[in-house]
């Protein structure tokens, strides 16, 4: 179990974002807050939230029923032990990007965004897990285009997104992505909401978002 005061840690950084509006942990905060289920991401938003909510948050995220229940469990378990969850409980998810030549997508995202290869599967390779950080990502071959002519770039349909914890964060990515030659489909800026985003566009199309709160 993660040590107490790095829990104490993500608590505050739930609140921060509820505070600034950041939508992305309106779809988290309703799936883990019961009260919260039925409400939609603006609703959830508006909804009052505190200290307690967040760290209920945390909690229920780690498989007890009330911050209170954790700490004293975080408190009492022994390093062999392990909380007895209410509910089974997502731990992760990965995105699935189509491509069309596994080598030439698999060495852009380990060279440009900096993703290093976790499994590469078939010979030659048609599937594969990259992974940078947290972040975790599929990339499926397939032979016929997915999307119809220029249907993504004119919605803005995404094929991926991922969060960062703050905006110093996002802006030195940015930089990054920028000095290894990335081609962004829209540069770093702030959304109407409050966070702070950009999108790439890999070889094949497909566009991954960047996000992070605005501070």
């Amino acid at each position: 179990m993660p040590n107490l005061e790095n829990l104490k840690k993500q608590a505050k950084q739930i609140l921060r974002w509820h505070r600034d509006g950041y939508y992305p942990v309106a779809a988290e905060i309703r799936a883990i807050l019961p009260r919260f289920k039925n409400l939609s991401d603006p609703q959830v938003l508006d909804a009052p939230f505190k200290l307690a909510d967040a760290q209920e948050f945390v909690a229920r995220g780690q498989g007890y029923e009330s911050w209170q229940a954790l700490k004293a469990g975080a408190s009492t378990m022994t390093t062999s032990e392990k909380p007895t969850a209410t509910k089974p409980v997502l731990s992760a998810t990965e995105a699935v990007v189509y491509v069309s030549d596994f080598g030439r997508s698999r060495d852009y995202y380990v060279s440009k965004l900096g993703f290093a290869v976790e499994v590469a599967y078939g010979d030659p390779p048609f599937y594969g897990l990259i992974a940078r950080d947290r972040a975790r990502l599929c990339l499926r071959v397939v032979c016929e285009p997915v999307f119809v002519s220029d249907i993504r770039e004119r919605e803005q349909l995404l094929s991926a997104a991922f969060t960062l914890n703050a905006g110093a964060e996002i802006k030195e990515l940015f930089q990054e992505f920028w000095a290894s030659g990335v081609d962004f489909f829209r540069t770093l800026q702030t959304e109407p909401w409050g966070a702070r985003t950009f999108i790439v566009r890999d070889p094949d199309g497909n566009l991954v978002l960047f996000a992070a709160p605005a501070n």
